[in-house]
C-alpha cells in the first residue's frame, strides 16, 4: 500500500491531524462504498462524495447491502436536517453531477427485484472493473 492510500484511509477514519491532512495530494478520484443501511451514515456518505466532487474530485459510488437499496425508484426515505434532502437525492445530485453509481454484483440476485427497478443511470458494478479502481494509487477508496 502506498503512502498516498494509507494517509486516505488514515484521514478517512479521522485519525490524522489537521497540518497533515493538509499536507496530503488533492484527491482526483475517489471510490465511495456505501455498505450502511443506517441513514445518517448513508447521508453523511453522499454529502462529502458531493463536496470532493464540488473541490474536482472524480467520485465513482457502490451501494451494497441495505445501501443498494437507494438505487431503487421506489425507495423513498424521510429527509435528514438540516437541509432535508434524503440520501438517495444526494446520490441523484452526484449522478448529475457526473458520478458513476452502481450497485453491487451481488445485490440484485439476492434481493427480490431486478434490473427494470433500479433508478435510470445506475448498473450493476462489474468486479473486474471495480477491482481495477480499487487497485489504482491514485484512487482513494472510502467505506461507509
Amino acid at each position: 500500500m502506498n503512502k498516498k492510500r494509507i494517509i486516505g484511509s488514515l484521514f478517512g477514519l479521522g485519525l490524522l491531524t489537521g497540518a497533515a491532512q493538509a499536507s496530503t495530494d488533492s484527491v482526483e478520484q475517489a471510490l465511495v462504498m456505501v455498505n450502511s443501511g443506517e441513514l445518517q451514515t448513508q447521508g453523511m456518505a453522499m454529502v462529502l462524495a458531493n463536496t470532493m466532487q464540488a473541490q474536482g474530485t472524480h467520485v465513482d459510488v457502490l451501494l451494497c447491502g441495505k445501501a443498494g437499496e437507494l438505487a431503487f425508484k421506489d425507495t423513498e426515505n424521510a429527509p435528514l436536517k438540516p437541509k432535508n434532502v434524503t440520501p438517495e437525492q444526494l446520490m441523484m445530485k452526484l449522478k448529475q453531477g457526473g458520478a458513476n453509481v452502481s450497485v453491487c454484483a451481488l445485490f440484485l440476485p439476492n434481493s427480490d427485484k431486478g434490473k427494470a427497478a433500479l433508478l435510470s443511470g445506475i448498473s450493476v458494478a462489474k468486479p473486474p472493473q471495480i477491482s481495477r479502481i480499487m487497485r489504482n494509487e491514485d484512487v482513494r477508496v472510502f467505506n461507509f
